[in-house]
């Protein structure tokens, strides 16, 4: 090696030394369940844990100090060197220390196509939901606009007076802007100042479209918000598109807002904050439409994880998206505790028509609403390539790619292969800076996401693009006309799993079947923020919008079953849920049109109309959650500080990981036979029998015990077995179910087996 090389590695091991004992950045240290009355007492132990690494000075912990987590858990996040962090993670009472990662937000006509009526009152038939106004909702997103309609107070009755939440004020916020709809509204950014800097978050609070407050900028924060509970809006449409009234699942539940989310990001730090403020203020539920990367790391390693995990033992259910990824194993949120959702397609689509020269129409989706004046030449991007890129990098329209002279005055054919809705307008703009009249956006994943395009656009999908692509190459003028967008219902099969929705198995616990849940996430208009050029309401894509829709109907489940427990609510929206569409077909997946299977939708089409008479439920405590960590492996210490308790874990070998009481079943790895046990309880007429119909998965034997259940009082809780036995060769994953019946009470519950080979 020469000396150039060799004192270059010096270098920088050198310079990893320094760094570690020197370069600082927010670390989460969490250390369980809350410990302690008092949260002086606990901010002042928290300074004095970091004054241990920072030689006993304890200016320097409150310098370094950023958050104090007190009311529903315990920790804090800090400013400390990679060796100082290290240091922390081996003392008593901590169970983790991880960095303040960035985390990504996920991203109405869909109630009615649920069966929802559509008065306020929201009634399902046979039960009363008007209980809904003692329901407080915790949105942990970008904030809110709280002067859309959609968050009305009009007639609604005094806050319940057990509500502890604040109205914080900030920029273009003051505490007079909360009312008896939107009770409660605070913000967090110390996680993300400290990670982007202070002159970044300077900079971005100091542009127009940003506020220093729980005030939303960006839209995404109103639009959930008004999904689950916004307030009637008699016309409610985007450009015309989508014309109607609306109003969110629970309408007359209350919003407490926690923006924790910024234009980059969402910072552990900060969400951890957010979910201590909302336990300690009394919501109901809390619903967050973000997540991490997947591969997900350990569930005591993310802050997702962490807060719904002490939400949810005080009673708090909470309601996850699982992801835009699309691929398989791809599912994240995948915490048993937590409720997982998955995006689906209604029969609502925006389409626009594309009018070839020849006569031909081809469907698109877009909801650009302006028009061109007559049929334009239309070409290939790759064709008006411009200096350096090449006609590869110029059919997919990038940036500066395009060569005005050729572009000008027609309609360009562009290619998308990104996730990113952005980028699919950002090429809309490219086109109209070259010249361009109109645009068709061949999008390579067939995601059926409409786009407020820039100019005439339309998307469409890869068979339909090569179908122009072909008239474009075998045509000496090739023309096209592309046509505003129209508001089309019933044409495609409906319910379907959007093509981007991220599936599973689950990538920590493959027993526990991820997502759980499906519901509307594709094209839904909801309320948005001005701020955002001047948009009251707007059209959004993404596992997002589909969470919502589960946390308003949560919603009206406690309003009607307000002793319910997050894991009982949980079990009522999956059991009740639906595999089967409109038309009588199992739901299929965009774009290809296979048949769906639960690593898609989980336990299926969630159906509010079914929720409130779910017959039987599959409860869990905390202390089953313990158990089930214990199983993971998680060692004693660990699990006494996360729940707070000081029971033993069971001895090896007297539960599974499989036992854990979920209304789904999953087992990863069969040999020859394994057998699980869950445990019903009655919630429907005291007596009551039950009879298991099994679809076993295919080569899998499954046998029940007991076939049915007698029960005879209300309440009562009944066990059995299910044992899975291998009979025929299986190649992957397959998929089956078992559903306990009462003449038109389904409790339906997914089985998920994938064969391993037993070793010898």
């Amino acid at each position: 090696m020469s000396f150039r090389g060799t004192v270059a590695i010096i270098f920088t091991v050198a310079m990893v030394e320094i760094c570690f004992s020197h370069c600082s950045q927010v670390y989460v240290v969490y250390m369980g369940r809350r410990t302690g009355s008092d949260p002086g007492e606990i901010l002042e132990r928290n300074h004095q844990v970091l004054a241990s690494v920072h030689d006993g000075s304890l200016e320097k912990a409150r310098a370094a100090h950023v958050y104090s987590y007190k009311h529903g858990f315990s920790g804090f996040a800090a400013k400390l060197t990679e060796g100082q962090a290290s240091l922390l993670s081996k003392m008593p009472g901590v169970v983790s220390v991880f960095p303040n990662q960035k985390r990504n937000l996920h991203t109405t006509h869909s109630w009615d196509f649920m069966g929802l009526l559509s008065d306020e009152a929201m009634e399902v038939p046979g039960f009363s939901t008007r209980n809904q106004d003692n329901v407080i909702i915790g949105f942990i997103d970008t904030g809110l606009w709280p002067e859309s309609p959609s968050f009305s107070d009009s007639q609604m009755p005094p806050v319940p007076p057990r509500w502890k939440g604040h109205c914080q004020e900030g920029e273009a916020f003051n505490s007079s802007i909360c009312n008896r709809k939107v009770i409660g509204a605070r913000y967090y950014f110390s996680g993300f100042e400290a990670e982007e800097g202070a002159h970044t978050i300077k900079h971005d609070l100091d542009k127009p479209q940003n506020y220093n407050s729980a005030r939303d900028a960006s839209g995404h924060g109103s639009h959930t918000a008004s999904i689950a509970a916004g307030r009637y809006v008699w016309n409610m449409n985007f450009n015309g598109l989508g014309a109607g009234g609306a109003r969110g699942g629970a309408p007359l539940a209350r919003i407490a807002v926690y923006k924790s989310c910024w234009d980059s990001g969402c910072y552990d730090a900060d969400l951890l904050a957010a979910f201590d403020d909302a336990i300690k203020d009394g919501v109901d539920i809390v619903s967050l439409s973000l997540g991490p990367n997947y591969p997900q790391g350990g569930y005591f390693l993310d802050a997702i994880s962490i807060g719904s995990f002490h939400a949810v033992t005080h009673g708090i259910p909470v309601v996850t998206s699982v992801g835009n990824e699309a691929v398989q194993g791809s599912a994240t949120n995948i915490a048993p505790w937590m409720i997982t959702v998955a995006a689906g397609a209604t029969d609502r689509d925006f389409t626009s028509n594309i009018v070839l020269g020849d006569g031909r129409v081809i469907e698109g989706e877009s909801i650009c609403v302006q028009s061109m004046n007559a049929p334009a030449m239309v070409m290939s991007a790759s064709d008006a390539f411009a200096g350096y890129f090449t006609p590869y990098q110029a059919s997919y329209c990038l940036d500066s790619s395009l060569n005005s002279s050729k572009v000008s005055g027609k309609v360009l054919v562009c290619r998308h292969a990104d996730s990113s809705a952005d980028s699919k307008l950002a090429k809309s703009v490219v086109v109209k800076a070259a010249g361009g009249v109109g645009m068709i956006l061949v999008d390579e994943q067939d995601k059926d996401v409409a786009i407020p395009f820039v100019i005439p656009a339309a998307t469409v999908g890869t068979k339909a693009g090569n179908m122009i692509l072909s008239y474009i190459n075998n045509t000496s003028n090739p023309k096209s006309l592309i046509l505003p967008p129209k508001t089309v219902l019933g044409s495609k099969r409906a319910p379907r799993v959007a093509a981007f929705s991220s599936k599973g198995p689950s990538s920590l616990s493959p027993q526990i079947l991820k997502p759980d849940i499906t519901a509307p996430g594709l094209n839904i208009l909801a309320a948005w923020s001005p701020a955002d050029k001047n948009k009251t309401f707007n059209i959004l894509s993404g596992t997002s919008m589909a969470c919502p829709h589960v946390t308003g109907i949560a919603a009206l489940v406690k309003a009607v079953h307000p002793l319910w427990s997050p894991t009982a609510i949980k079990s009522a929206i999956m059991t009740t849920a639906t595999v089967i569409d409109k038309d009588g077909n199992f739901i299929t997946v965009d774009p290809e049109g296979r048949v769906a299977n639960p690593f898609d939708y989980g336990a299926g089409f969630v159906n509010p109309m079914r929720v409130l008479n779910p017959g039987l439920l599959y409860d869990a405590s905390a202390a089953d959650y313990r158990t089930f960590l214990c199983s993971l492996g998680y060692d004693q210490r660990t699990v006494r500080l996360v729940t707070g308790d000081n029971s033993s874990c069971p001895s090896p070998g007297v539960s599974s990981n499989f036992d854990l009481n979920y209304p789904s079943i999953a087992i990863p790895n069969l040999k020859t036979k394994q057998s699980v046990t869950r445990t019903v309880t009655n919630v429907g007429k005291p007596v009551s029998v039950y009879r298991a119909i099994v679809s076993p998965p295919p080569g899998i034997e499954v046998t029940v015990v007991p076939r049915f259940l007698n029960f005879s009082s209300w309440g009562q809780k009944m066990r059995f077995t299910v044992t899975f036995k291998v009979v025929a060769p299986t190649n992957g994953y397959v998929f089956g179910s078992l559903t306990w019946r009462k003449r038109h009470v389904q409790v339906h519950s997914p089985l998920v087996v994938r064969r391993t080979k037993a070793l010898l």
